[in-house]
């Protein structure tokens, strides 16, 4: 059924996690399946970070390297999906290593952790509004002689999307579903066109064995096996952020199912159309000296002109993927806003109170979009001084991801490698009351709002059983209450959801996520070429530490004070002394 029922029902699975529904659920399956796909936009990723992988690699590496990346990055985020479905929230990673760590790290851990993936977020949101400006600029070139390109212009015109993006989704965010269903069309449609347009134009195409047999080592590698390695990671940057749909967990329908049937959908989808796009762009590139030096600073653009041979036919071709790519970043805001205002809800960030307000018109974080966006701007200024010193700090999209997404499916592991530490899904729980007690008078608010009154206090009482109702997914369990009166909790059981990879199958491809996630983040630290200098040292291992320990040190100097791990909402905690919490 849907309508009201379907909604109760949500709010329940929500409120199970210790959370009150403030989002308004406008996502169906179909709108956010519109949502996952343009958030990967692969096969325009493919055209995007050609050059990468074809120095380090080549054809061969390229095409290869895309099939293993598809498939071990599918294993990953099917991982993710059964956290997902275990605890569908916008919090994600923090709140997931919160509920699998033991008692004794879970706090400092998912702190950690929550600080890794907002970062890891506001940073995609520069790369990915970068990437269209400077795309924007590249179509301008293309069509204009006399431009001369820099640095400051392509950031103001950076600058000009993010505005955009911000505008949707501040103001008009009651059309993103629609918004997203039209672009997955466009999506599909534009991949056709430009497809058909390359192998009907191209004037002549390389043979196979350049494609399938040809390989390059641009980056003077002692060996070619080295040089495959560090040209992966243009594949691996390709499917980063599939996990866009967790933080969009609370506003949409069924979001337990719907989460992961959406990332997996999605992932098969893109994979299907940016192969597509890979053996396309390598048959028709073209003379390869010109599309590697091409002054758009973007070689499809460059193999689009030389495959049509026509400046106007080139640009349409090129504004299909920047339209793609600015809707990405629309997108990727919204994502990036819902996983900072969920950390500020639990107080996480400075300025908690203010960032996790939601505005009562829309009911979206307004203020947190406006931060994310903010920041991300600033995130470019560093882009006119130096392109190198800015590649550096959007490396965190992927060891920032990769470290995030690592710790949750690291402690998954361990827990389905110890029989009954998780129960199937439906399975009886033993209930436990909480045992808190507050004045029945007290203001319908969260705990974590900062607005107790003096004389509202919250204790713990030893809890006892309770009747357990079919269902019913891990009670909760309040796990501390400190003087400012904010309750934390934990499930006193793990529950699978409803959406899961069972027995050995799922232990085998949680163990391979792991190990391919340390692959990953292992190479995603090295150069992209030898001799190294300072201005192309990779630097990406100092800005991810550099996060992580600012983090450990902000975390002892305020954040252990403030920040107590997920918190309870007073509502939720009237439900569960009413037992107004039931199965669904």
């Amino acid at each position: 059924m849907t309508g009201p029922i379907d909604r109760s029902a949500d709010d329940a699975v929500l409120a199970r996690l210790g959370k009150k529904q403030v989002l308004k659920r406008r996502f169906d399956f179909w709108s956010l399946f519109g949502f996952a796909v343009c958030e990967l936009i692969t096969w325009e990723t493919v055209l995007a970070l050609f050059s990468q992988g074809f120095e380090n690699g080549g054809p061969s590496g390229l095409l290869y390297g895309f099939i293993i990346a598809w498939s071990s990055t599918l294993s990953v985020y099917t991982v993710i999906s059964e956290l997902a479905s275990m605890a569908p929230i916008a919090a994600g990673q923090y709140y997931w290593v919160y509920m699998l760590s033991s008692e004794k790290y879970r706090v400092f851990a998912s702190y950690i952790i929550g600080w890794l993936t907002s970062l890891a977020w506001i940073a995609t949101v520069a790369t990915e509004t970068l990437f269209a400006g400077t795309m924007l600029e590249g179509l301008v070139i293309l069509d204009y002689s006399t431009y001369t390109a820099t640095n400051w212009k392509g950031t103001l015109l950076t600058w000009a999307v993010a505005l955009v993006s911000t505008f949707i989704n501040a103001v008009i965010p009651s059309m993103l579903p629609r918004i997203e269903i039209g672009t997955v069309v466009f999506h599909v449609a534009g991949f056709i066109v430009i497809i058909a347009l390359l192998w009907r134009y191209t004037g002549s195409y390389h043979n196979a064995d350049f494609v399938f047999r040809t390989s390059l080592n641009e980056g003077n590698w002692p060996t070619q096996g080295l040089s495959y390695c560090v040209g992966f990671l243009g594949n691996v940057a390709t499917f980063v952020g599939a996990d866009a749909s967790v933080h969009l967990a609370e506003e949409v329908s069924h979001a337990a199912t719907t989460i992961p049937r959406v990332i997996t959908s999605s992932m098969i989808l893109n994979g299907i159309v940016g192969f597509v796009m890979m053996i396309t762009l390598l048959f028709c590139l073209g003379d390869v000296d010109s599309v590697l030096e091409s002054q758009t600073g973007f070689p499809f653009i460059q193999i689009f002109y030389n495959s049509v041979r026509s400046v106007a036919g080139a640009t349409v071709m090129g504004a299909i993927v920047l339209i793609l790519t600015w809707a990405c970043a629309t997108g990727i805001i919204t994502s990036a806003s819902r996983m900072t205002w969920a950390f500020a809800r639990d107080r996480g960030t400075p300025f908690s109170r203010i960032i996790s307000k939601v505005d009562p018109r829309t009911q979206v974080p307004i203020i947190a979009i406006g931060v994310v966006v903010v920041i991300a701007c600033l995130l470019t200024l560093i882009n006119i001084g130096s392109s190198t010193a800015f590649n550096d700090v959007i490396s965190l999209t992927i060891t920032g991801f990769y470290g995030s997404y690592l710790v949750p499916s690291a402690l998954l592991l361990y827990h389905r490698l110890k029989p009954g530490n998780i129960l199937p899904y439906g399975s009886l729980v033993d209930g436990q009351d909480l045992g808190t007690s507050y004045p029945v008078s007290a203001p319908a608010a969260s705990p974590s709002d900062n607005d107790t009154q003096p004389d509202e206090t919250y204790t713990e009482k030893t809890t006892k059983p309770t009747e357990s109702k079919p269902g019913n997914n891990a009670p909760i369990t309040v796990t501390s209450a400190d003087e400012q009166g904010r309750i934390t909790f934990a499930p006193t059981q793990l529950v699978w959801g409803p959406w899961h990879i069972p027995g050995l199958l799922g232990i085998i491809n949680n163990a391979y996520a792991c190990v391919y996630m340390v692959f990953v983040i292992f190479w995603s630290v090295w150069p992209p070429a030898t001799p190294v200098a300072a201005d192309t040292m990779n630097y990406s291992v100092v800005v991810t530490g550099g996060v992580i320990i600012l983090s450990i040190v902000w975390y002892w100097i305020r954040g252990r004070k403030e920040y107590k791990g997920p918190l309870v909402d007073k509502e939720v905690i009237e439900l569960i002394q009413r037992n107004q919490i039931v199965g669904v």
